[in-house]
């Protein structure tokens, strides 16, 4: 089988490169930017924008954009001034959201006829402490009645029945 042979490294040469290798010194930030201060100071004064400010200087000559004119602004001119941030909605914690097993749902007790049945679908509105937001109307799980109860709810959606006081 004929298989490549890969060239030995010259590892004599690269010992010499890595002694003479001298990196490119470091830009410093802004670098381009810093020639022009005065004038982005004095265009700052009379509130121009900074893509404003960028468009003039690319047209006198000067290497740079829009989004560097302004780190430079909020850096520099502004002494690092954070930006404004929204503030975060603040959400009730979940402890405090009353937990009921799901294997054993809570059955609410029937209306008595003392008391007057709540008109429509409407729910209660939430107290301010509560972290309940209603999204609805409820729809009842007829798997979850009980027998008595499943059988009431069907017969009350027959046509001309009328569920008894």
């Amino acid at each position: 089988m004929n298989t490549p042979t890969t060239p030995m490294p010259d590892l004599e040469s690269l010992r010499k490169a890595v002694q003479e290798f001298r990196p490119v010194p470091h830009r410093g930030p802004f670098n381009g930017l810093k020639p022009v201060h005065d004038s982005i100071v004095e265009l700052r004064k009379q509130t121009v924008p900074y893509a404003a400010i960028a468009e003039l200087l690319q047209q006198h000559g000067v290497k740079t954009s829009r989004a560097r004119v302004a780190e430079y602004g909020r850096i520099v001119l502004e002494g690092g001034k954070s930006r404004k941030r929204r503030k975060r909605v603040k959400t009730a914690p979940a402890a405090n959201i009353p937990a009921t097993p799901q294997s054993a749902p809570a059955v609410a007790a029937k209306p008595t006829p003392a008391t007057p049945a709540p008109a429509g679908n409407d729910t209660p509105p939430p107290k301010e402490n509560s972290a309940f937001t209603s999204r609805g109307p409820r729809i009842a799980k007829v798997a979850m009645m009980s027998p008595e109860e499943a059988k009431e709810f069907n017969d009350s959606l027959k046509p001309g029945n009328t569920p008894k006081p």
